[in-house]
């Protein structure tokens, strides 16, 4: 069962933006004049009993869930084609008539062979901006309008975020680089994304702080934004059944005023109190509906994962704190707009991804693959439809914008190879093609061994402990 749980978002996830990808071929192929002979989901030959014929073009699923293929009646065959799809000679499903002159994909003009080409990635960017328009529309924005700073957190920073720890609690960002901040989100976003060569975070009191981090150095601004945290009032938004605050009786909209006769001005000074109290009675004096109250408390023990592997004992009340957030409801031109700017936030932070990998500003053990994925989808799904869809609108904008990078077999190399075509007046060479298609494709089998590599070694322990218990 939690194999399938796993499993079935990514399954559902590839599933849809393959579909869709190829969707997009299929359709421009047909409008532009162009026979297709078989429209399939999955690489190689069709599997038996999920294939069938419908006019001339055959719809199958194939034995490897690799991708998928819209296969044109062509005049040429490419040096990997026939192995990756699956046929043999012209690819022409059995039964379906000749193909006429003016069916071939080389028969129509190249503008209309651009647009083929150009319609896959297309309609995974129109799939990104279809579901961001909709989720802001549906559910609004919900935005946490406190941008004062809580917490910092200090281990394990690499050397080019350590800047960030002269943030204090209490410090009021204003501003990231030039652009004012209203929420947290804004302050989370701008560290991401701001196009500068470095982060530049402005305080309230007028001081600043400068991260020296690259525009294309995803992670390490990721990792920094997630090193601070918003402050947070000691209000309990949440009071889990089975822990000591729910058996003494606390209850949501609780204010911790003092621990022990220590005031307690923001959660996180009650979150590490309790943490480092395992197994120990506090004292806890609440303003509560009926007005004050003292409680004591044990802290349940439970031990928790470091990210160096150790464990920790740490103590836990089972409460979590009442979210500052404010809602806001959006009409369609809103809720547009906003699915616009989603699109191309994601779209420019997946540009930057590759452009560090390129010039070795982000490792090579940061690329994932499918592993990662499907945990990402399903750790999304487990959340909701809002995070499961949203993370398939960011998938579907990675693969729009992997396939546009000029490799012969991706679509941005085929695009590259038909505007040669435009400006020469004529086509590169058959054996031109060929060699270069065969160098993409060996590009492209080495970044899929990366990308199993590092998955397998993040995976390392689950894989073993999975296999053990297959065969235990």
């Amino acid at each position: 069962m939690t194999l399938f749980h796993n499993l079935w978002p990514l399954l559902v996830t590839l599933g849809v933006l393959i579909f869709v990808h190829e969707l997009g071929h299929f359709l421009a192929a047909k409008w532009a004049g162009i026979r297709v002979h078989r429209f399939a989901i999955g690489m190689g030959g069709p599997i038996p009993g999920l294939r069938f014929r419908r006019g001339a073009t055959e719809y199958a699923i194939c034995w490897l869930p690799l991708g998928g293929y819209v296969k044109m009646a062509s005049r040429e065959e490419g040096a990997t084609s026939s192995a990756l799809e699956g046929t043999e000679g012209d690819g022409r499903p059995e039964g379906a008539p000749p193909v006429e002159a003016q069916e071939y994909f080389e028969a129509q003009p190249v503008w209309k062979r651009m647009i083929v080409i150009l319609a896959g990635v297309t309609m995974n960017a129109l799939l990104a901006l279809i579901i961001y328009t909709g989720l802001k529309y549906h559910y609004g924005e919900e935005l946490n309008p406190i941008t004062t700073v809580g917490r910092v957190t200090t281990d394990t920073l690499p050397e080019a975020i350590r800047p960030i720890t002269a943030l204090r609690p209490g410090d009021r960002i204003v501003a990231i680089g030039d652009q004012p901040v209203a929420a947290w989100e804004d302050v989370m976003q701008g560290i991401v994304s701001t196009p500068a060569d470095s982060v530049l975070i402005v305080l309230a009191d007028g001081r600043t702080v400068v991260l020296p981090l690259h525009r294309s150095a995803l992670t390490d601004r990721a990792q920094a934004a997630f090193a601070i945290t918003y402050a947070v009032p000691p209000v309990f938004g949440e009071v889990v059944p089975g822990y000591p605050a729910s058996g003494a009786g606390l209850a949501v909209g609780d204010t911790v005023i003092r621990v022990d006769g220590e005031p307690v001005r923001d959660w996180w000074v009650l979150f590490d109190l309790i943490r480092e109290r395992a197994g120990q009675e506090m004292r806890i004096e609440l303003g509560t509906t009926g007005g004050r109250r003292e409680v004591t408390l044990t802290p349940r023990s439970e031990e928790e994962k470091q990210p160096d592997g150790s464990t920790r004992t740490v103590g836990k009340l089972g409460v979590r704190p009442q979210e500052p957030v404010i809602h806001r409801s959006l009409g369609f031109g809103q809720a547009v707009r906003a699915g616009i700017r989603e699109t191309g936030a994601a779209s420019t932070q997946i540009y930057r991804t590759v452009q560090g990998l390129l010039s070795a500003r982000i490792s090579s053990n940061d690329v994932g693959g499918p592993i990662m994925i499907g945990q990402v989808a399903a750790q999304a799904a487990r959340l909701g439809a809002e995070q499961f869809l949203g993370v398939m609108a960011l998938i579907s904008v990675n693969l729009a914008i992997l396939n546009l990078l000029p490799v012969p077999i991706l679509d941005g190399g085929q695009f590259l190879f038909l505007l040669a075509e435009g400006i020469r007046r004529r086509p590169l060479s058959l054996k031109l093609r060929e060699r270069l298609t065969i160098v993409g494709f060996v590009l492209i089998v080495m970044l899929m061994v990366l990308a199993f590599k590092n998955d397998i070694v993040r995976n390392w322990g689950f894989i073993v402990g999975f296999f053990r218990g297959l065969f235990a």
